[in-house]
């Protein structure tokens, strides 16, 4: 090979290796630029609305919060989206019939239904609407202020072991209690081969949790859970679960001698703003009740009542074909049925979309030391 025949094969080696580390640092640029955008997309998003903390005013509104969406990411359930939003497993699972729970996928749009109906009942003390899994705690309200309303979402009563219905009260508040069972519950658990200890003491085996609201009716009260995946299920031996974090903030707020008010609203009927909204949740299968007739009475009372008299109020006309969509479909999301030409798919895309993210006033930390499986979950009362 000649002198200027290998000057022009050098010259060429040099030229090729050179465009090569140009196109490699230009696809490193676009890669990463296309990282910063997709970043910095996501953070243009706004934070979650508050999502158990509400004011209202009780002389006008029966609704408080409003619908979010998400975007989930790869390593989502909808589990752990529930307990960061302060929702339970059937709210959420309702709230997106075509989600796979546990594999909803990135990128998935997200419905998180924390706008609620308030329950028809006295708001004053603790109100837990079965139907809903639901509890709302409504402090003294201050005068000249608007009422304020806690609500969180609980575990229930299975099936063969219902959560009663009715009036009661607090009587005790205990910490870090000893469960003892009842001896029903220790011919369940032996039935099962499974038998029981005649006390469970404080601890990560306590199904009560850390924190106990004992009720006036014997053998019920109002408690954490050491299987927080259990929580918007019908898992437990009757007691009102809640998700240990939510459980904390209750237990420190009320009162012995708190009144406490246990009712079974799967079609709930309120008002907010001009508008009626319906809010509807599948019945429980052991309910027999007409919810049909039940509905009617219950649209009766709240459009003739005091409160349905405001401003336009009386004169809003129903959305007939949105209000069977959401009685028939029960997405346990708040829908207003008034608003004319409306459907439901065209209101949830309505929703303000948030990021992913705890909300400001979170009761949840997000520790995800304990990863829980579907066989876990199903345990804690999903499958009956």
């Amino acid at each position: 090979m000649t002198i200027n025949s290998r000057l022009m094969r050098d010259w060429w080696y040099g030229v090729m290796w050179l465009l090569g580390i140009l196109l490699l640092s230009g696809c490193q640029s676009f890669l990463s630029r296309l990282a910063d955008e997709s970043v910095s997309a996501v953070n243009t998003l706004p934070m979650p609305l508050a999502t158990h903390e509400f004011s209202f005013d009780p002389f006008r509104d029966d609704v408080i919060g409003s619908i979010q969406v998400v975007t989930a990411r790869h390593e989502d359930t909808l589990s752990d989206i529930a307990r960061r939003f302060n929702l339970g497993y059937e709210e959420i699972v309702n709230a997106n019939p075509d989600v796979d729970p546990w594999l909803p996928g990135a990128g998935t749009r997200i419905i998180i239904p924390t706008q609620f109906i308030l329950p028809d009942a006295p708001r004053e003390g603790i109100v837990i609407n079965l139907a809903a899994m639901r509890l709302f705690y409504f402090p003294k309200a201050e005068d000249g202020k608007l009422q304020k309303v806690i609500t969180h979402p609980v575990g229930i009563g299975r099936v063969q072991w219902k959560t009663p219905e009715g009036a009661t009260r607090i009587t005790v508040k205990d910490e870090n209690p000893v469960w003892r069972p009842t001896s029903s519950i220790h011919r369940e658990y032996a039935k099962n081969g499974n038998p029981l200890p005649a006390a469970v003491p404080p601890g990560p085996d306590n199904p009560m949790g850390t924190h106990v609201l004992r009720l006036a009716w014997p053998a019920y009260a109002i408690h954490g859970t050491n299987k927080p995946p259990s929580i918007g299920l019908r898992g437990s031996f009757g007691c009102i679960r809640m998700y240990p974090e939510d459980i904390i903030g209750l237990f420190n707020e009320v009162a012995i001698g708190t009144p406490v008010r246990v009712v079974n609203q799967p079609r709930m009927v309120g008002w907010r703003g001009s508008q009626l909204y319906i809010q509807v949740y599948p019945v429980l299968e052991d309910d027999q009740r007409n919810h049909d007739k039940l509905f009617v009475k219950s649209m009766r009372k709240t459009r003739s009542a005091l409160k349905g008299q405001i401003n336009a109020r009386p004169h809003q006309t129903l959305n007939e074909n949105l209000l069977n969509e959401v009685t028939y479909n029960p997405r346990s999301t708040a829908v207003p049925v008034t608003k004319t030409e409306l459907s439901l798919q065209r209101y949830l895309e309505q929703a303000l979309h948030v990021q992913n993210t705890l909300p400001f006033n979170a009761t949840w930390a997000e520790d995800f030391n304990k990863n829980f499986t579907t066989a876990e979950i199903q345990e804690s009362g999903q499958v009956q």
